[in-house]
């Protein structure tokens, strides 16, 4: 009874946290590159009452008698799959069609990396994400640009006054991970490599690392998927009542005890 009353409030805990990760999934679902992430569980160490291949006789060995004692979070794990696609016809709007991170410089000069493409000009002509980080690689845009165009392999075109032909301006670069599930969210749409994601490597959109192609003047969508959420949300509540009434059954066959010893 008290292993009982550990191992369904294991339970309880883990599905709380379930919960909080659904809820931040849900929260985020109107969130331009946003990826959700799902939560991961394990069972915990088992106690041996009977060790399994104990002898029993000189013939025969015991399947054994293990008391599990209950679960944990084990991982939380970023879902890569595809957003859906919002047309903005803001020339600096990119999207993603396909794998593959834009790369941007933080404040504090290390790189980060993003499936929100909803950039904007500073007020040196370098495009930047809604925080002021930078583009990566850096390129400028005149201010008499009267034109821009963003192929989908991210060569980026301007056309200028008193030209007749578009002039390049630069090349987009992407960076894709060998374990993508494994970067490190940070807020503000970015996510930072670990030692579980690897080390980036970049490529020109639709090259051949396999990089996908950029949509200009669209936007991907969070990659959310709100009725299977709120499909998980219900059966993590479940889970957390059946733990409960565990809880409870365990409580009443201990009171049950103690009233015999009276």
């Amino acid at each position: 009874m008290i292993r009982a009353l550990y191992t369904a409030a294991s339970g309880m805990s883990a599905q709380q946290l379930n919960l909080d990760t659904i809820a931040n999934n849900l929260a985020n679902s109107s969130t331009v590159g946003f990826r959700q992430r799902q939560l991961q569980f394990q069972d915990m160490i088992y106690q041996n009452l009977v060790t399994p291949g104990a002898a029993q006789s000189q013939e025969t060995v015991s399947a054994g008698l293990q008391i599990g004692l209950g679960t944990k979070s084990a991982a939380s794990e970023v879902i890569m799959t595809q957003g859906d696609m919002n047309q903005t016809n803001n020339p600096l709007d990119l999207a993603i069609q396909g794998t593959g991170f834009f790369q941007v410089t933080r404040p504090d000069g290390t790189m980060a990396y993003t499936r929100a493409g909803n950039f904007y000009l500073n007020n040196q002509g370098t495009p930047v994400d809604a925080q002021g980080d930078s583009v990566v690689p850096s390129i400028t845009i005149p201010a008499n640009a009267t034109a821009i165009t963003i192929t989908q392999y991210g060569v980026v075109n301007a056309t200028l006054p008193g030209q007749q032909n578009p002039a390049q301006l630069g090349q987009i670069q992407l960076a894709t991970f060998v374990n993508p599930g494994g970067l490190e969210s940070v807020g503000s749409n970015l996510f930072t490599a670990t030692l579980s994601s690897g080390d980036p490597v970049l490529g020109n959109p639709g090259g051949t690392e396999g990089l996908g192609t950029l949509q200009q003047g669209y936007l991907e969508n969070s990659n959310v998927d709100v009725v299977g959420a709120f499909v998980q949300m219900v059966l993590a509540q479940r889970a957390y009542e059946s733990n409960s009434k565990v809880i409870t059954a365990a409580n009443e066959m201990y009171s049950q005890v103690n009233n015999m010893a009276k």
